[in-house]
């Protein structure tokens, strides 16, 4: 029986290679010298495209595909796959949400910790002697009892703030309307006037052309010198030039990102910002979780060649 053909965009972990090798032929772009003559020469076979979250499906990928019936994306953003390419040509789209939810929420709460009560700072001090030399470090201030905000209050969106409840924090959301289920919390329409009312703004929202730089500088400007923004979801949500400008000013108190525009080559502005926590893009980065992602990324594939209804289908 001859295997579909899989044009695969990135590296996966073995745990994931292995079966994928095993049940597709399967195409690795990312290792072609020559990304276009590959593109041209394994196009008109493709059935399926197996990619990640940051980095999609273009259109001139797609387009290159004539035979692509789907695209299976490991991750919960796809905001990089083309869709209206998909939609024009009825190429079905699938993700990985849930699986990942839990571990990106334990990461921005972290990240909120880890920020205000400077902990990389606070461990320096222990290593270079200052604890012993200089005495105990400037104080911190307090996250519990204090007001968070919440940009997007979809599956991850709700997980931060189930954490934060904990903490007892005063928690609300901004979001398309009121949320079932989210008593308790307040529902502002609004991203200016959420990061008024808040101390702490998460951002957590799926990346649209409609959210693209949601957080501007008036919402920094709203928000104010004792706020802070953490952003766990993509990049294009916050205007990065607005947000390093706030940093650099100190109109922000400050500020913790796992995203960044052009990753890994981030904007060097923020190696040297003041009060940001930087991370490499792992909010779903623990040995559990990846396992899953793959899993249902694949799961999906063999949905789709069996005649079956998508497990997770974006579009």
């Amino acid at each position: 029986m001859t295997k579909p053909h899989i044009l695969q965009v990135g590296p996966y972990p073995e745990w994931d290679q292995g079966p994928l090798d095993a049940a597709y032929t399967v195409h690795r772009w990312w290792e072609a010298a020559d990304k276009d003559a590959f593109l041209a020469e394994v196009g008109p076979k493709i059935d399926a495209i197996a990619t990640r979250g940051d980095l999609g499906a273009s259109e001139a990928m797609i387009a290159a595909c004539p035979k692509l019936k789907m695209i299976s994306v490991f991750g919960v953003g796809y905001d990089s796959v083309h869709l209206a390419s998909c939609k024009a040509r009825g190429i079905r789209v699938s993700n990985t949400p849930d699986v990942l939810t839990e571990d990106v929420a334990d990461l921005a709460v972290a990240m909120l910790l880890s920020l205000v009560r400077k902990m990389g700072p606070a461990e320096a001090w222990v290593r270079s002697g200052d604890w012993a030399a200089k005495g105990v470090p400037p104080l911190t201030r307090k996250v519990s009892g204090t007001r968070a905000g919440i940009l997007g209050l979809g599956r991850i969106g709700t997980a931060i703030a189930r954490r934060l409840q904990g903490f007892g924090m005063e928690i609300a959301y901004s979001a398309r309307g009121p949320k079932p289920g989210a008593e308790g919390w307040t529902f502002v329409p609004d991203a200016v006037a959420l990061a008024e009312r808040s101390d702490h703004l998460f951002v957590a929202l799926a990346a649209t052309a409609e959210t693209r730089h949601i957080v501007n500088a008036r919402v920094l400007q709203a928000l104010g010198p004792d706020g802070t923004v953490i952003n766990i979801s993509r990049a294009a949500n916050v205007d990065e030039a607005a947000l390093l400008d706030a940093l650099e000013g100190r109109r922000i108190a400050g500020a913790a990102l796992d995203v960044f525009e052009g990753e890994p080559n981030l904007n060097p502005r923020f190696l040297t910002a003041p009060n940001v926590l930087l991370q490499p893009h792992h909010g779903s980065g623990t040995v559990d979780t990846r396992k899953a992602m793959g899993k249902l990324m694949r799961d999906n594939l063999s949905a789709h060649f069996a005649g079956q209804p998508l497990l997770t289908p974006v579009a």
